[in-house]
């Protein structure tokens, strides 16, 4: 049975979800300013390569990566942790079709959200638990 969202539920799930995409928006992620500060300073990555890469390291890779077509998120969800901080879960669909579950930390910080933390896992082909 799902429980109604309040619209404060809504409207933060809306406003994450946007920002989720922004980062895996093509034109955004050739901008690292763009990137730069949808990312906190103090910003860890745990890739589902296993390594672990800060903000000035995805910026670098980011910079360095060649035209792709934007990927969507699916499956997307909310859970807010404390005022102001919040994680996200849901799915990608990577240009190698492989499909990766996702988990983003946003924390809001001078009035505006900025990711903390994120970790990208390949997903098993039959999971379908966060869809």
């Amino acid at each position: 049975m799902n429980t109604p969202q309040s619209p404060e539920a809504i409207a933060l799930t809306a406003e994450l979800l946007a920002l989720e995409e922004r980062l895996l928006d093509p034109a955004v992620r050739a901008v690292p300013g763009q990137v730069r500060a949808l990312l906190a300073p103090e910003f860890v990555e745990f890739g589902a390569s296993g390594r672990v890469f800060n903000r000035d390291a995805i910026l670098a890779m980011v910079a360095a990566e060649p035209p792709r077509v934007a990927r969507r998120a699916r499956g997307f969800k909310v859970r807010l942790l404390a005022p102001g901080a919040a994680l996200t879960t849901w799915r990608v669909l990577r240009d190698d079709g492989i499909e990766t579950l996702r988990s983003s930390v946003w924390q809001q910080q001078d009035g505006r959200w900025q990711m903390v933390f994120h970790q990208g896992t390949q997903a098993a082909r039959d999971d379908e638990g966060t869809s």
